[in-house]
């Protein structure tokens, strides 16, 4: 084989290699399947992990704006109820009010302890079957969580994380439901300072024993 035959010859086999990977190329750009793929062959989802189903997380709230009872009954011995705006929208409202001592028909003995407010602070003046954040901005009763957050940040805080607040259901929602209570389920919004728990009777435990008890076994 002569040098210019041997020349030619290597010079073929670049340009051959050289075409197939242009084809190559152009078959995994434009994703087609290369000659003698089978097409019609099915694709194996075995390893995709099903999407886990969460289940919803309920929070209580109030049925609505409250009614005081009016002491009388209706025709079938139902106690008769009165919304607030029934005497509120005939007496002016008074921004110094603040205790039910003074009162004279209703809410009379009414117990009061939070802070320095008034029953307008968290009152709406304007419709008392809603309460207002402090900027003006009407709540409405079955919203009076978003009332508490605003002076209460850090305890809505971790209620958000679940270190505050009964709950009962799952912990995992993958598991199941989990239902919330709301502010006002554990504490009155007059006096929401929470009582002091104490146990009746201190745990029957080995190590809580009286030296008394101690010495009379030995």
């Amino acid at each position: 084989m002569t040098g210019k035959t041997a020349k030619f010859t290597r010079n073929g086999w670049f340009f051959g290699a050289a075409l197939l990977m242009l084809v190559a190329v152009v078959f995994a750009t434009q994703g087609l399947d290369a000659p003698g793929q089978d097409q019609g062959a099915a694709v194996d989802n075995s390893q995709v992990a099903p999407t886990p189903v969460t289940f919803p997380v309920t929070i209580n709230r109030p049925a609505g704006p409250p009614t005081i009872d009016t002491g009388k009954l209706d025709e079938k011995g139902r106690p008769i109820l009165a919304n607030c705006t029934t005497c509120h929208t005939t007496k002016p409202p008074n921004p110094r009010l603040s205790s039910g001592l003074d009162l004279k028909d209703f809410h009379l003995g009414l117990t009061t302890n939070h802070g320095d407010r008034t029953c307008l602070s968290c009152h709406n003046p304007q419709d008392y079957n809603q309460l207002h954040l402090a900027d003006g901005k009407p709540v409405e009763f079955q919203d009076v969580m978003t009332l508490c957050a605003q002076c209460h940040g850090p305890q809505y805080k971790d209620y958000q994380h679940g270190a505050h607040g009964g709950m009962a259901g799952y912990w995992d929602l993958t598991r199941g439901p989990r239902a919330r209570n709301n502010c006002v389920d554990c504490h009155d919004p007059h006096a929401p300072q929470y009582p002091q728990v104490m146990p009746v009777l201190r745990p029957n435990d080995r190590f809580l024993r009286s030296e008394s008890s101690e010495n009379a076994h030995e």
